[in-house]
């Protein structure tokens, strides 16, 4: 799977100078074939899905070198022209990652290479990043995306499981009856996260509505037929099911299950997100589901059926103990002991979805972080902790006077400095007096 980014800023460093394209990573030809799939992708769809055009500028950068072929050319020379393509470097202050960009004066698609082999693996993907640049222009409201951290803990798994498995169910049934069983199986399981975890309601639609439409229109746009759609609906959700958490990435998974489900139950559903309804209430309201009463024992009931004699929840219990040593030793690090702390204003972050781990009410901690701010650039790759609201990035602490300590580096800017912190033995950053 590909990394995400959110881009929260852009940096205006300077440009890196353009490589010469025989020594690009990135095979030109199999580009020009990569930007004829995706205009293919938008010439089909020709704006209807979502009422917008998809079709925009796209860079394709490998991330090991930098090097980057576009589909056009940027509004500030960095890129030089090549046979219909266009080649040059992504700048330091820019992350590497599958996500909408601000660079050289343009907004881009930009996509790691290389591209998915299977075909409709990267058609799906290239219409999931194009959807995200023009995302603001549909009429979805932008929701805050939250740490969804019971998704880490051994019932917050073990019941998104669950309503997976029922999921895949209700994809995979040809006969009404059973497809409508599995669709109140996967709503019971949800039901009963929700009633466990007051605030998962909220915290799960926000990233459903955001990256889980996202993969729901990858899926749509990107295969032209049902059968194909429902393939890749259930790829999304065995990929997942090996995540190591499931904070973040498992809306890519949810999104487009329920996405097909509803084109089913209720065509033109899609009109009413403009009021930003939760996925599960529009699926229950379309096939006039009423839950039962007591839901915890109904979901306890139904798991027998999806459980395999009790194999997951014994594989849950066993990955909850190591949970609670990765907890205790997180605490140490970025709680107890000593610690640089980072404000991340103005930032673009690049992560990876899928290893995820909330630290309490006190952030998350991300094992592989790298951050472009106004102070420069944070890569690390031994854990970070970001706040909850996002606004600071902690890292175990320097020796004195280092830009570097255990598992980061810190390439700090001009007129930047690490100084101490509020706690003996803690620091943080003091930029450039105004």
């Amino acid at each position: 799977m590909h990394r995400f980014a959110v881009a929260l800023s852009c940096l205006a460093l300077p440009v890196m100078a353009a490589g010469d394209p025989a020594d690009s990573p990135i095979d030109l030809d199999v580009a020009r074939q990569q930007f004829a799939a995706a205009q293919a992708i938008c010439g089909a769809d020709g704006g209807r899905f979502w009422g917008v055009h998809l079709c925009g500028p796209i860079i394709f950068v490998d991330q090991q070198t930098r090097q980057v072929v576009a589909n056009q050319q940027d509004t500030a020379g960095s890129l030089r022209e090549h046979d219909g393509v266009f080649t040059g470097s992504l700048p330091l202050s820019q992350n590497v990652a599958s996500t909408p960009t601000h660079w050289s004066g343009v907004l881009w698609t930009q996509i790691t290479w290389p591209l998915p082999q299977d075909a409709s693996r990267r058609d799906t993907l290239l219409a999931h990043e194009l959807f995200h640049r023009i995302q603001d222009q549909i009429a979805i409201p932008l929701q805050h995306e939250s740490a969804n951290g019971h998704l880490d803990t051994l019932d917050g798994r073990y019941l998104m499981q669950l309503e997976w498995r029922a999921l895949v169910a209700a994809l995979r049934s040809t006969a009404q009856p059973a497809r409508r069983q599995a669709v109140v199986d996967a709503l019971t399981f949800r039901a009963a996260r929700y009633e466990l975890f007051p605030s998962a309601a909220r915290e799960e639609k926000s990233l459903e509505l955001n990256e889980g439409i996202a993969e729901y229109t990858g899926v749509s746009v990107g295969n032209r037929t049902r059968k194909a759609r429902v393939a890749m609906t259930l790829w999304d959700l065995d990929a997942h099911s090996g995540d190591e958490t499931l904070v973040r990435s498992f809306a890519y998974a949810t999104g487009p299950a329920y996405g097909l489900l509803l084109d089913t139950y209720s065509p033109g559903w899609r009109q009413q997100l403009r009021t930003a309804p939760s996925l599960n209430d529009l699926l229950q309201a379309a096939t006039h589901v009423a839950l039962a009463q007591n839901i915890g024992a109904a979901a306890a009931e139904r798991a027998q059926r999806y459980d395999d004699g009790g194999e997951l929840h014994r594989a849950e219990v066993t990955r909850e103990t190591r949970r609670q040593q990765a907890l205790a030793m997180n605490r140490a690090k970025f709680v107890d002991g000593p610690v640089l702390v980072m404000p991340v204003d103005h930032a673009n972050i690049e992560f990876n979805p899928r290893n995820l781990r909330p630290l309490d009410q006190l952030g998350t901690v991300y094992p592989t972080l790298r951050i472009s701010a106004a102070w420069g650039v944070l890569d690390a790759h031994d854990g970070a902790l970001l706040a909850p609201d996002w606004s600071t990035v902690t890292v175990v602490a320097p020796a004195a006077g280092a830009v570097q300590g255990p598992g980061w580096s810190l390439a700090l800017k001009p007129d930047w400095q690490i100084v101490p912190g509020r706690r003996s033995g803690d620091f943080t950053l003091a930029g450039p007096q105004r």
